[in-house]
């Protein structure tokens, strides 16, 4: 059986519309704010972590991100993108990697399990924005 990839426009024509969620890559530091229904009751919950890996694939595009909870142990979570559950992405830094997928986090401990941040300029904002060297487009 061959799997069906949905590009932009089908997406669009589906109803599926651009999330308006900010621009981010592997290695960022974000915090996801998903719908949780408890008791009848609606709230929203914040998972703050690391991008570990993208995996884009139209309408179900997904990111997972990593976290160390607060005895030490590390917390995975996969997010689909175009999920009505999914509220709002908030990136609170930008990572400095050379991979395209971190799991070599998962065997670090401590200090060594922490991505070097980019120090991002004006004039580095300017030249990023003018070339379009974007990593990852949330929308996409």
């Amino acid at each position: 059986m061959k799997a069906a990839f949905y590009t932009k426009e089908t997406i669009g024509s589906i109803g599926m519309k651009d999330r308006g969620f900010p621009i981010f890559g592997i290695g960022d530091m974000i915090i996801v704010s998903q719908s949780i229904k408890e008791a009848g009751k609606e709230r929203l919950q914040a998972f703050q972590g690391n991008v570990i890996k993208m995996h884009k694939r139209g309408i179900s595009t997904t990111f997972t991100v990593r976290k160390i909870a607060d005895n030490g142990i590390a917390v995975e979570r996969i997010f689909p993108i175009f999920s009505p559950l999914v509220k709002e992405i908030k990136v609170l830094s930008k990572g400095d990697v050379r991979r395209a997928k971190l799991y070599y986090l998962r065997h670090r401990v401590g200090k060594a399990a922490q991505v070097k941040q980019v120090v991002e300029t004006k004039a580095t904002m300017k030249k990023r924005q003018s070339t379009g060297n974007e990593t990852v487009v949330a929308s996409e």
